[in-house]
């Protein structure tokens, strides 16, 4: 790297009701030398950050335009409707839209759940965010339905909220411009979908060189006991007495006395 390069980084947009904490600390366990950066976007700004390049990718929600965009959808959040301690739904565990009927329900501007006709009675006026909302549902003026991160998310001591069984649900997703998928952002996928660091699937599309950065694991596909030996002694496994298959137990033979033929070589 000469002396005009910036150093790597990797930047990671986020809408809210996310929490990237436990993969940004693996993250940060990984690859030190590689700091991590998190940008607070909302769902709707989500897509040009990633377009414009401001961010390397992002937890976003479904759905995405798939003409620009590549997406691994992560998990599917369950639907909520708050309401204030001291009403009538907070008495039992779920509800269905039908039980709305007759309650004013919110629909904010910034709603990320699609509906074709929210439930319930529509208010005077869309709120211009769901924060809003929230404000106008602990005055006791209606009633909102979001997905559960975001009831969490905006938590008050006067409000609770009750799954809504017959309702849209959001799903969220890692995403990022098709175009600039880098090894950071494999790097990162490897991150949320669990892979150990010496995970032959690192990398989705630079295996190759996320191998040759790894002397002594040539052959990594050797098995999932057999990872000590492979990185050992991958050079003798055809013919040394560390192989233990039976197709390469009997290629050693050449260099064996005729009396052992594979069993007697073989170790319990």
């Amino acid at each position: 790297m000469t002396g005009s390069e910036a150093p790597p980084s990797f930047r990671l947009a986020y809408v809210p009701g996310v929490t990237p904490s436990k993969w940004v600390r693996v993250w940060n366990e990984r690859f030190p030398d590689v700091p991590l950066t998190l940008h607070s976007v909302t769902a709707a700004e989500a897509p040009d950050v990633l377009r414009d390049g401001a961010a390397d990718a992002g937890l976003v929600r479904l759905p995405v335009d798939r003409t620009v965009f590549s997406a691994i959808p992560l998990y599917t959040e369950a639907t909520v409707v708050v309401v204030p301690k001291d009403h009538v739904i907070a008495a039992v565990d779920e509800v269905s839209a039908e039980d709305l009927a007759d309650e004013v329900v919110f629909h904010p501007l910034d709603d990320v759940l699609g509906w074709e006709r929210p439930p319930g009675q529509p208010a005077f006026e869309r709120p211009a965010t769901t924060a809003d909302a929230v404000e106008l549902v602990a005055a006791n003026v209606g009633l909102l339905v979001v997905p559960q991160s975001l009831a969490r998310l905006h938590h008050r001591k006067d409000l609770t909220y009750r799954t809504l069984l017959d309702a849209p649900q959001s799903s969220i997703a890692l995403s990022w411009p098709e175009e600039a998928t880098t090894d950071l952002v494999e790097d990162f996928i490897g991150v949320v979908r669990g892979r150990t660091p010496n995970s032959t699937r690192g990398r989705t599309t630079s295996q190759a060189p996320a191998a040759r950065q790894q002397p002594g694991r040539k052959q990594p596909e050797g098995g999932r006991g057999s990872g000590k030996q492979a990185g050992a002694g991958g050079r003798s496994h055809r013919g040394g007495s560390g192989g233990s298959g039976g197709t390469k137990g009997t290629k050693g033979t050449k260099s064996s006395k005729g009396v052992k033929r594979g069993k007697p070589r073989r170790r319990s």
